[in-house]
């Protein structure tokens, strides 16, 4: 599903990541850990095609068996919105738009028609347990009802892969437990597969693997 084979990442003179080399499986939920500064984030970043990284010659990142670093600009959106959904710590919904409206946004930059959209972003919401709340802006809702809402704004394209970046970090601990018996629930019934960077020990613990980072390199596989 994704394979990570020699990726470095410098800032100037900084280097962030060291040669990784990294295979998740398909319908994996992997959990990387480590301190702040590990580079877990920026590992995240590359792998969801939001960032490249140093290139050398024996760089390599493919998703769906699709080396995503040979793809143009444009090429790359359109994969992005087609195999990869991401759910950050703060959710990032557009404010003046409802639950739904937010929902739809990847759908409509995918060329979906406002029925198709609308219909599956239902469907989503329903299943997230928010259909009562479709037309309701971000805040009319809940911490952990605005973070339904962005997991449902990474599934609408029914992408491959769901990248999430400290994704309870900014939820009470019951949204947390929540969200995370959610990724769960979400993998069993539609297939995807989860990379999770988190600080939370219990998501971490229940997930199917554990990376654990330091200094740019990862140190357990």
């Amino acid at each position: 599903m994704i394979v990570a084979e020699n990726v470095s990442k410098n800032y100037g003179e900084v280097e962030v990541l060291k040669n990784i080399n990294l295979t998740i499986a398909k319908g994996e939920i992997v959990a990387i850990v480590g301190p702040s500064g590990a580079g877990k984030t920026t590992l995240l970043q590359l792998l969801g095609t939001l960032d490249k990284p140093t290139l050398n010659t024996n760089a390599t990142i493919s998703i769906n068996n699709q080396n995503i670093l040979a793809f143009s600009d444009s090429e790359l959106s359109k994969f992005r919105n087609k195999h990869i959904g991401f759910i950050f710590q703060f959710h990032q919904l557009l404010p003046e738009f409802t639950a739904l409206e937010n929902v739809c946004i990847p759908a409509f930059i995918g060329n979906k028609s406002k029925q198709e959209a609308e219909k599956e972003a239902k469907r989503l919401l329903d299943f997230l347990g928010l259909s009562h709340r479709i037309n309701h802006k971000p805040n009319e809702l809940s911490g952990g009802e605005q973070q339904r809402v962005a997991v449902a704004r990474a599934l609408i394209n029914n992408p491959s892969v769901i990248f999430a970046d400290e994704p309870s970090g900014n939820l009470d601990s019951e949204s947390a437990k929540n969200l995370h018996e959610l990724f769960f629930k979400l993998r069993d019934q539609f297939g995807q597969t989860f990379v999770i960077v988190t600080h939370n020990q219990k998501l971490a613990a229940m997930a199917d693997r554990k990376l654990e980072m330091k200094d740019g390199i990862i140190i357990n596989n």
